[in-house]
C-alpha cells in the first residue's frame, strides 16, 4: 500500500504544478513568444524563401546606423543621469523611518506611475518659445528673446531621464533597503572616515541595484519612442520610430522585422556584457562569481577597488572641509541638509512638469501659454461632452479592468507556484515570467499586431485584454510574490491541523488574510494597462482608441488646452489609485 501511495502523491503534486503554471506559459507562448518569433521570421523568410535582402538593405544606408548609433548614444546617456541623479534618493528614502519614507516613495511612485503621454507633454509646454522655462529667463534678464529649448537633443535627454528616473529609484531601492548600516557605522568607529565607510562598504554593498538600475533603465529606454517623437528633432530619431514608419506607413513587414531583429540582438548583447562583467544573479541580490579568478583578484575588481578609493580619498578631503558641526550630523546619521536638498530638488524635477498641467487646464485662454490667462472650466467641459474622448476613457476603463481581473487570475498562482513550490527551474521560470518586461515594447508590439492582423483581432476589445495582460501580469508575479514572502504559513498549517482541506484552508485562511496584496495587484495591472500605448497604438484600430491613443492622437495633430484637461484628470486619478494602493498595502501587513 506504501509503494502504490507514494507515486499517486507526486503524480497529484506534479499536476498541481502544471495546473498553476500553464495558465501563463500558455498565454506567453501564443502570445508574446509565437508573434515576436514569427515577426523576427520575416526578416529572413519572404515570399521567395530565406533571404537576407532586408539586412543588406538595413547595413548598406547609413542612416539606419546612425539611427542605431543616437538610439545608443540617448539610452547611454539617460542610463548615466537616471542612475547618478536616482542613487540619492534611493539612498535617502531606505535609510528613513516607516512613515517618512512612505511620504517620499509617494512622490516616486506617482511620477514612475503618471502617464509618460503627460509627463512629456508637461516638458512640450515647459520648454516651449512661450513656456515657463522661457518665461523665467527672460523675466530674470538671462535672455532678452525667447531660445529654442525644444526639439533637440536637450529636451530629449532632459524628457527621457524624467521619465526613467522613478525606475532606477525603485529598483536600487529594493536593494538598498537590505543592506545593514551598521556595517558602515562599524568601519567608522574601527576608524574609517565617512567617505571610506561609503566607497569602500556601503557602495559595494548597493552595486546589484545599481546595476540592474541601469540595465533596466537601459532595456527601456533603448526601445522607447513617446519622448523622442515629441521632443527630438530629425536628428533625434530613434530605432524605435524606424520601425513605427514601416510597419504603418508602408506595411513592410520585413524590414520592420530586421530592425526588430538589431534592436533584440542590442538588448541581448548588453545581458550578455552584464553576465560576463557582474553576472545576472546580482540582478536578484546575489553575489557576482565573475570577478574572482581562482582566488586572486581580476583586472577588473583591483581597477574598480582603485576607482573606489580614489572617490573615498575625494569625499573625505571634501568632508574635512565642512564646519564640524555639520561634520558631526552627517557621520552621525548619513542624512544630512545637503543630502535632503539635493533629493527635494530630484523630486520637484519629477513631479513638478504633471502639477504645471492643473493651473493650465482652468485656462481661460485658446493656447497653452504661461502664465495662464483667467479661470475658465471650459475645457473640461469640452472634454466631457466630447463623444471621442468619453468613449476612449471608457474603453480604457473596460480594457484595464478585464486586464488587471485576468492578469491577477492567471499571475497569482505562478506567484504561489514560484515561491512555495518546491521544484526545480524556479530562476528559469522566473526570467520566463518576466520576459515581456526584458524584450522592447515596439517589438511586442508589432509582433502582436501582425498576429492580430491574421486572427482578426485588430481594433477588438478581448485582443486588447489579452496584449495588455502579456505586458501586465510579470508585475502582478512580482507583487504577490512579495506578499506571499511575508505570508505566515503557520496560519494554512494550522488550519490544515484542524481538519481543512486545501481548497477550503485556501478560500477560508489564506485568500482572506492575501486579499488586500491581491487587490494591490489588480491595481498595478491596471495602471499599466490604462497607461499603455504602444500596443494600443498599433492593435486598437483606428475608431476603438484607448484613453492614450486619443492622447498621442490630439498631442502628434495638434496643441489644444483640452490636453492639459486630460492630463490632470489622468494625474489625479493616478494619485487616487498609488494612495489606495498604499492603504491596501499596509492593511495586508497588518493582517499578517
Amino acid at each position: 500500500m506504501t509503494t502504490l501511495a507514494t507515486p499517486r502523491k507526486r503524480m497529484s503534486q506534479g499536476r498541481r504544478h502544471f495546473l498553476m503554471a500553464a495558465p501563463l506559459v500558455l498565454l506567453l507562448v501564443v502570445l508574446l513568444i509565437y508573434p515576436v518569433g514569427q515577426l523576427l521570421l520575416l526578416s529572413v523568410f519572404g515570399e521567395h524563401g530565406f533571404s537576407l535582402t532586408q539586412y543588406q538593405k538595413l547595413f548598406q544606408s547609413s542612416v539606419y546606423v546612425n539611427v542605431l548609433l543616437i538610439t545608443l548614444k540617448i539610452s547611454l546617456w539617460t542610463t548615466f543621469f537616471s542612475v547618478v541623479a536616482g542613487y540619492p534618493v534611493a539612498y535617502l528614502i531606505s535609510s528613513l523611518t516607516a512613515k517618512r519614507k512612505t511620504s517620499l516613495l509617494f512622490w516616486v511612485l506617482l511620477s514612475f506611475w503618471t502617464s509618460f503621454l503627460v509627463r512629456t507633454f508637461a516638458w512640450v509646454v515647459l520648454l516651449g518659445r512661450n513656456g515657463v522655462v522661457n518665461q523665467l529667463l527672460q523675466a530674470l534678464g538671462i535672455l532678452d528673446a525667447p531660445a529654442n529649448l525644444l526639439y533637440n537633443f536637450g529636451s530629449v535627454l532632459v524628457g527621457m531621464v524624467h521619465a526613467l528616473m522613478p525606475l532606477a529609484v525603485l529598483t536600487m531601492l529594493s536593494v538598498m533597503e537590505n543592506i545593514d548600516r551598521n556595517l558602515p557605522r562599524a568601519a567608522s568607529t574601527l576608524g574609517a572616515r565617512p567617505g571610506t565607510a561609503f566607497w569602500k562598504i556601503y557602495f559595494p554593498l548597493s552595486m546589484p541595484g545599481v546595476a540592474a538600475a541601469a540595465i533596466m533603465v537601459f532595456v527601456t529606454a533603448i526601445g522607447f519612442f513617446i519622448t523622442p517623437a515629441l521632443l527630438g528633432g530629425r536628428k533625434e530619431t530613434m530605432i524605435t520610430q524606424i520601425i513605427i514608419d514601416q510597419v504603418q506607413q508602408t506595411l513592410n513587414w520585413e524590414f520592420a522585422g530586421a530592425v526588430s531583429v538589431l534592436l533584440l540582438v542590442v538588448v541581448l548583447v548588453v545581458f550578455a556584457i552584464y553576465d560576463k562583467v557582474l553576472g545576472l544573479s546580482t540582478m536578484t541580490g546575489g553575489a557576482s562569481t565573475r570577478q574572482r579568478d581562482s582566488g586572486k583578484e581580476s583586472l577588473s575588481r583591483r581597477a574598480g577597488d582603485a576607482v573606489l578609493t580614489v572617490l573615498a580619498n575625494v569625499s573625505d578631503a571634501l568632508f574635512a572641509l565642512l564646519p564640524r558641526r555639520l561634520r558631526r550630523s552627517v557621520s552621525g546619521t548619513g542624512q544630512s541638509r545637503t543630502l535632503w536638498w539635493i533629493v527635494l530638488l530630484v523630486l520637484a524635477f519629477l513631479s513638478a512638469p504633471a502639477f504645471l498641467m492643473i493651473p493650465l487646464s482652468f485656462d481661460s485662454g485658446s493656447g497653452l501659454t504661461w502664465p495662464p490667462k483667467g479661470f475658465s472650466l471650459q475645457w473640461y467641459e469640452q472634454m466631457f461632452t466630447s463623444p471621442v474622448w468619453m468613449q476612449a476613457i471608457t474603453r480604457s476603463l473596460i480594457v484595464g479592468v478585464g486586464t488587471g481581473l485576468l492578469a491577477m487570475l492567471i499571475g497569482t498562482p505562478a506567484a504561489f507556484l514560484l515561491v512555495r513550490a518546491n521544484m526545480r527551474g524556479k530562476s528559469a521560470m522566473l526570467a520566463f515570467v518576466l520576459s515581456p518586461i526584458v524584450v522592447p515594447r515596439m517589438i511586442i508590439a508589432v509582433g502582436m499586431f501582425y498576429f492580430f492582423a491574421r486572427v482578426g483581432l485588430v481594433g477588438s476589445t478581448i485582443g486588447l485584454i489579452l496584449a495588455h495582460t502579456v505586458v501586465a501580469v510579470p508585475y502582478v508575479v512580482i507583487t504577490m510574490m512579495a506578499v506571499l514572502r511575508n505570508y505566515d504559513t503557520r496560519l494554512d498549517l494550522a488550519a490544515q491541523s484542524l481538519g481543512a482541506g486545501p481548497w477550503s484552508t485556501l478560500r477560508f485562511v489564506t485568500f482572506p488574510i492575501l486579499s488586500a496584496g491581491l487587490m494591490s495587484s489588480f491595481l498595478f495591472a491596471f495602471a499599466t494597462s490604462f497607461d499603455e500605448l504602444t500596443i494600443a497604438l498599433f492593435a486598437s484600430g483606428g475608431l476603438n482608441a484607448t484613453l492614450p491613443k486619443q492622447f498621442w492622437d490630439e498631442v502628434t495633430l495638434q496643441i489644444s488646452p483640452v490636453i492639459a484637461s486630460v492630463s490632470t484628470c489622468l494625474f489625479i486619478f493616478i494619485a487616487a489609485l498609488i494612495w489606495l494602493a498604499d492603504r491596501l498595502r499596509r492593511r495586508s501587513l497588518a493582517t499578517q
